[in-house]
């Protein structure tokens, strides 16, 4: 199964990259054939279409935006890795999906947040969001502390974090289980 981990911040010192090495270490070891999708890849305009994409026939996406869209559409299953950025998700992450027609169609997306609220509001609206670009999301999520606490430079989880037995490592662990089985049933129905 290919797994997608999209990087959902793109600012100069951010931890998020950091969040999204310690779930791609996870999902390896779970099986899944992972490919990390960081936003400062992809230096996309701001979403300014005549249409929505999913309503545009005539649509000819270019550039950063049309390299975004086939890295997203060769994916089987993704985890979206956000900071909360003033009780949402950040403006690029936003932008990101804005660009989405059907490449998230029926396939499950895993939510891992991090913030001063362990990410929740950011969950909320993702969860609000997604099924607009016809993407699942899977029900269990793992809320984090701020990341840049939370992890080392090498995206380690602290002892403290580590040693909790219902922490981010049980969160993640039920996490990745739910996106495996989603993404064999939806693979089944996307055929």
């Amino acid at each position: 199964m290919k797994l997608g981990i999209i990087i959902g911040a793109t600012r100069e010192g951010r931890s998020t990259d950091r969040a999204a090495t310690w779930v791609a270490e996870a999902a390896k070891k779970s099986g899944f054939d992972v490919k990390m999708l960081d936003l400062r890849d992809y230096d996309m305009p701001m979403f300014n279409e005549p249409a929505s994409p999913q309503y545009n026939p005539d649509r000819a996406p270019e550039g950063a935006v049309k390299q975004w869209l086939e890295a997203v559409g060769d994916m089987d299953a993704f985890i979206i890795v956000t900071p909360e950025y003033n009780r949402s998700i950040p403006g690029v992450l936003k932008n990101a999906i804005d660009f989405i027609a059907y490449e998230f169609e029926r396939k499950p997306i895993g939510i891992v947040a991090h913030g001063s609220s362990n990410g929740a509001q950011a969950v909320s609206h993702l969860r609000g969001i997604l099924p607009g670009v016809l993407a699942v999301t899977v029900p269990r999520t793992v809320f984090l502390p701020v990341a840049r606490h939370a992890f080392d430079e090498d995206g380690v989880l602290n002892e403290e974090l580590a040693a909790n037995p219902y922490g981010p490592i049980g969160a993640l662990d039920a996490m990745l289980g739910d996106l495996t089985a989603y993404t064999t049933a939806l693979n089944t129905i996307r055929q």
